[in-house]
């Protein structure tokens, strides 16, 4: 019943959707929203001319995914059977702007899930508010944020809004932003919501995590852009392979991108320092990203270094990746991005009207001092070996987007262990897939 449900939602979806000249953003605010064709049913329920000076949009979306594995914890004496789950996530938001000073965007999240037996707290929220945000600009250049928002810093590498998993990442903040030219500057206090499986249950303004940033974008040409900044972290019983205990640190990065002869380029470093408890923290990444076009499609290669443990005198050095994406390295999301080495390389090319992205992953732990952590930077495989070797994974994405409303993907993934995890007793090959469907209004 639920799928012929889908079904129904779908094909109505299909008949509605035309082109608007709309365009939907990542994250809702930021939408394009074609205000000359207020003829239209679609639009007419879209976007209120209020004023002059004032409007008021609407928007929403729904997603629905099917995901599978085979061997998720890479044993199949524990996983006897193949897991399959299905995921809802619906959004809806309004957006009303004042004389292009004044902005008040609200929206509304549903996460759901069924089949699966071991929920964890990105799987489900059944109702919340994902954002809730008032945004004054005091002048053409300087503007204030104060409420609950999705962020996403440069690309994404430490803070992200969390797209892959099916509840959001969000933060309560007060944010202030300087833009001019090609400058940008952001400066912000945030606590992350602590997401609950009930209806506006969230624990909120807790303060046993922070985040607070300092932020320098700009932009010297269509070429070459900078970003430098400085975040600091907090954390409560915080535990690493090396323990638990209070964990405060600051984060100074680095990010330079664009392009060069045709290459586009993306690399970034950072440098962690702060404290553990008692120890001093001393910990770092270094990432890079290059990728060209030819006429059979696109090459390109992504590689890291990430900081973990030694083990030593020095203090603490396992990297904290603070709050990336929840699908790092895929929709599979095995490996957090802390104590690892990977190689990279990917082909993304057009076959008609959709997209095929095929990859290649070999990891390594870069400390064999250190354990290994999911990408909630939570300590999922202890350094009970001395291997390096983690695994080698193969993936494929096909996507088609039907319009600007309608979009399908197919993502699969498998993971062939390697020394560390087999000698961990963990030597069965994972399988994984997962089908996605959106519709954006």
């Amino acid at each position: 019943m639920k799928f012929i449900k889908f079904i129904i939602i779908f094909c109505a979806a299909i008949t509605f959707a035309q082109e608007h000249g709309n365009s939907f953003s990542l994250l809702r605010q930021n939408d394009e929203i074609n205000t000359k064709d207020a003829n239209s049913f679609y639009q007419k329920l879209k976007y209120l001319e209020l004023s002059d000076k004032a409007s008021l949009s609407f928007g929403g979306s729904y997603r629905f995914q099917a995901e599978g594995f085979i061997n998720e914890q890479f044993n199949s004496d524990i996983d006897e059977e193949t897991d399959v789950w299905f995921l809802n996530r619906f959004m809806l938001h309004s957006h009303l702007k004042i004389s292009d000073r004044f902005e008040l965007f609200a929206e509304l999240n549903s996460s759901l899930i069924q089949s699966k037996q071991n929920i964890v707290p990105v799987d489900k929220d059944e109702l919340n508010v994902n954002q809730l945000f008032a945004s004054y600009f005091f002048t053409d250049n300087f503007n204030l944020l104060v409420g609950r928002q999705n962020i996403r810093l440069g690309s994404g590498r430490l803070v992200d809004i969390r797209e892959g998993p099916n509840v959001r990442l969000t933060f309560d903040m007060v944010k202030l932003q300087y833009h001019e030219h090609n400058t940008t500057i952001t400066g912000f206090y945030s606590i992350p919501v602590q997401q609950e499986e009930g209806v506006f249950d969230n624990d909120f303004l807790n303060n046993s995590e922070t985040l607070s940033a300092l932020y320098w974008n700009e932009n010297w040409s269509k070429q070459n852009q900078t970003d430098v900044y400085l975040l600091y972290k907090t954390e409560k019983e915080k535990t690493w392979n090396a323990g638990t205990a209070d964990d405060e640190r600051y984060s100074f990065g680095v990010r330079h991108f664009g392009t060069w002869k045709g290459i586009r380029f993306n690399n970034e470093f950072v440098y962690q320092f702060g404290t553990f408890g008692q120890q001093d923290i001393s910990a770092w990444t270094a990432s890079f990203n290059i990728e060209k076009d030819f006429s059979f499609g696109i090459l390109g290669l992504k590689t890291e270094a990430i900081s973990g443990d030694t083990n030593s005198s020095n203090g603490l050095n396992t990297f904290d990746a603070l709050y990336p994406r929840g699908a790092y390295f895929g929709r599979v999301a095995r490996f957090g991005p802390s104590n690892l080495i990977d190689i990279h390389p990917y082909y993304d090319f057009r076959i008609g009207e959709f997209n095929l992205e095929l990859d290649y992953v070999a990891f390594w732990r870069f400390s064999i001092d250190d354990g290994l952590y999911n990408p909630a930077l939570i300590l999922q495989y202890p350094s009970t070996n001395s291997q390096r070797f983690i695994a080698n994974q193969i993936g494929g994405i096909l996507s088609y987007e039907i319009n600007n409303f309608i979009a399908l993907e197919l993502e699969s993934n498998i993971i062939f262990p390697g020394s560390f995890l087999k000698k961990s007793g963990l030597g069965d090959t994972l399988c994984h897939i997962v089908f996605t469907t959106e519709l954006k209004f």
